[in-house]
């Protein structure tokens, strides 16, 4: 497995990629979350300056992305306080290639660049619902921070924030 900076060319099919993979979770969430979170997965966000789409690729196909947003920029479109470290979103895996370690790689990359821009954390926010995502992240060591937490739709569902250190 390759961990790799997307290219320009790529981020249509990363983001379609990212959908598909998402929508496992269309069930567990009202119809008004899903389109939310649908529209926030796909947007151009991932576009933003100092904004790093990594990818993992297998035998030469994308299998799995994530975004690394930098310090002090405003990830969750001003549901959050900007923070003073990384944070991670958007971690997307192909359903085919579930359980080869795309996740893993992708994450830890992430925490490496944050550990070589000198930052003391490096912190992330998913959705409740999103239990196996959250296995892994505590399995790599992140730790909750509550006081991140927030629900971007009037419908009850946590968005909840994870920190470690680097």
């Amino acid at each position: 497995m390759m961990i790799r900076d997307a290219k320009k060319q790529e981020l249509e099919f990363i983001r379609k990629q990212r959908v598909e993979a998402y929508r496992d979770h269309v069930q567990a969430v009202p119809p008004e979350h899903w389109e939310a979170l649908k529209g926030a997965i796909s947007s151009e966000a991932d576009s933003q300056a100092e904004v790093e789409v990594i990818v993992a690729e297998i035998e030469g196909s994308i299998v799995g992305s994530v975004v690394l947003f930098p310090a002090e920029s405003d990830a969750y479109e001003g549901y959050v306080d900007k923070l003073a470290y990384p944070e991670i979103r958007m971690l997307a895996v192909d359903r085919k290639a579930r359980g080869k370690g795309a996740a893993y790689g992708l994450v830890a990359e992430c925490i490496s660049r944050a550990k070589k821009k000198g930052y003391k954390y490096i912190g992330l926010h998913t959705g409740e619902f999103m239990k196996d995502a959250m296995k892994l992240y505590e399995r790599m060591g992140f730790e909750r921070v509550p006081e991140n937490d927030f629900v971007p739709a009037d419908d009850g569902i946590v968005v909840k924030a994870f920190r470690r250190a680097v």
